[in-house]
């Protein structure tokens, strides 16, 4: 097969201009319940987390059932391939690749085979000793068939179970093997596992279904929860494993390092608006940095936008606090997807616009506030900048509700290399000129935290700041990060 190379250079260009997330997880224990059903809606509730690939897992008794593939989570299943997935519990998944090739033997869940019957796996993270987890592995004669992070931690339990021990003790044994950022459901024949990594780096929560007995359900968000009627419990701990069975739901505490770091990415963008953590919407932790933006960079303005989806809340939050009204500048197209239909150069240097269409009617004659939550490379908003102006819009000032991206993530966000941020070779006053507006400000990394209305130290804020977390191998740092390799 020719290689081809058009394609390859224009893959970098037509990567979305925004952290991506990894994925979505789920996971249920309700016998008498279609839960392959439950586990799709949940899927759907969950899709902003990664649109590559789905799949789903259930267990009818020892008998394990698997469907996945490459696709948004209604093109992956239907009525005729959620009936051939009986069984009493399930865990699912939709998927951004952040390890391992965009190909269908890489979507989750995993599925290995051990002594006590098969496991399915579902993960939400990403490993950063992975090739050190593999070489383990491969010197017990373990198999591997894709190149995924998530296939060591359930090969990594395989292993643990063939050596002797229970599933609980296999997966406490493998998850000390593990370092990085985790987030798993995890499906066997006697029960289902919820766990986090000790820094609780990726969200995990349990809800209720209001039956008798009460039978549990695992979802990233709350929003999994409430698109079946489950009832929010409470958050998987860092550091923590629930056990799902028959019996109800035992918690284990696996690690004694528990420090909680949550993503604040989950706060500013990834997670749904009516997701809740910590008691309340992210809606309203949005609305309270647009309020902060707006005091600290303040503009003078007719109107203020956001860019749909992710910039609204703030944008409104931004004209409450500024007195400036609130208008809708920007339609989005909702049902662009991922497209493998390239645009032609033309229509390129035309600004394709499938996504973003400016409303000439608000905009013309008009200075303009727009208000987006982040700026990675800096291509779309130059993009976005130029469609305002397009549209009549006299000036455009850019505020972002989150500061510069200057560092890579390798916890579970697929960011560029750090030589592609633009943040990280450009002062603001830089980017404000590549990107063509009028005034340019980021919200304050002190304010972002400040305005969660907790403790500001439980928060992995790495890709603001490069202070790590989680420690990461040098060999994987020096891969990301130009600073170390300007060094060496």
């Amino acid at each position: 097969m020719i290689p081809n190379h058009s394609f390859a250079a224009d893959e970098h260009s037509s990567k979305p201009d925004k952290p991506e997330e990894a994925c979505g997880v789920f996971g249920i224990y309700a016998p008498g319940e279609d839960v392959a059903k439950l586990t799709y809606f949940g899927l759907y509730a969950l899709q902003h987390r990664g649109q590559e690939s789905a799949g789903i897992a259930t267990f009818d008794g020892d008998r394990v059932y698997l469907h996945k593939d490459m696709g948004l989570v209604s093109q992956v299943f239907n009525e005729s391939n959620l009936g051939h997935l009986p069984g009493n519990l399930a865990v699912g998944h939709t998927r951004y690749s952040t390890t391992g090739s965009s190909r269908v033997v890489n979507a989750q869940p995993v599925v290995v085979e051990t002594r006590l019957g098969s496991l399915a796996l579902a993960h939400n993270g990403n490993l950063v000793n992975t090739k050190e987890l593999r070489e383990e592995l491969l010197s017990r004669n373990c198999e591997f068939v894709s190149t995924t992070d998530s296939e060591a931690i359930a090969v990594a339990i395989g292993s643990e179970v063939d050596k002797g021990k229970d599933w609980l003790e296999a997966a406490i044994s493998a998850f000390g093997m593990c370092q990085g950022a985790f987030s798993l459901t995890i499906a066997t024949p006697k029960g289902v596992m919820g766990v986090r990594d000790p820094h609780g780096v990726r969200p995990l929560v349990i809800g209720t279904l209001p039956t008798n007995p009460v039978r549990y359900v695992l979802a990233s968000e709350t929003c999994g929860l409430d698109i079946i009627g489950a009832e929010f419990l409470r958050d998987v701990e860092p550091g923590e494993l629930v056990w799902i069975t028959e019996e109800g739901m035992a918690s284990f505490h696996w690690s004694q390092q528990q420090k909680r770091k949550l993503c604040i990415f989950e706060m500013i963008y990834f997670a749904r608006p009516d997701s809740m953590m910590e008691g309340e919407s992210l809606y309203s932790y949005r609305l309270r940095i647009g309020r902060l933006l707006a005091a600290e960079s303040p503009a003078d303005a007719d109107i203020v936008i956001g860019v749909p989806d992710s910039g609204i809340p703030a944008a409104i939050g931004f004209s409450q606090a500024s007195g400036i009204p609130y208008a809708e500048g920007l339609i989005k197209n909702r049902y662009v997807g991922r497209t493998f239909i390239q645009p032609t150069q033309t229509m390129r240097e035309s600004g394709i616009r499938m996504k973003l269409n400016p409303l000439r009617d608000v905009l013309e004659g008009k200075r303009v506030i727009i208000i987006d939550d982040s700026i990675v490379r800096g291509t779309t908003s130059r993009k976005i900048v130029k469609a305002l102006r397009d549209a009549g819009a006299t000036a455009v000032h850019m505020r972002i509700s989150s500061p510069p991206v200057t560092h890579p993530c390798f916890y579970g966000i697929d960011t560029d290399n750090q030589d592609q941020l633009i943040a990280a070779t450009k002062s603001v006053p830089e980017i404000a000129a590549q990107i063509e507006v009028d005034s340019l400000a980021f919200l304050s990394w002190e304010g972002m935290l400040k305005a969660t209305n907790e403790d500001t130290k439980s928060f992995c804020s790495a890709c603001f700041t490069g202070d790590y977390p989680i420690e990461v191998p040098e060999l994987i740092k020096r891969a990301k990060l130009i600073l170390e390799k300007a060094a060496t």
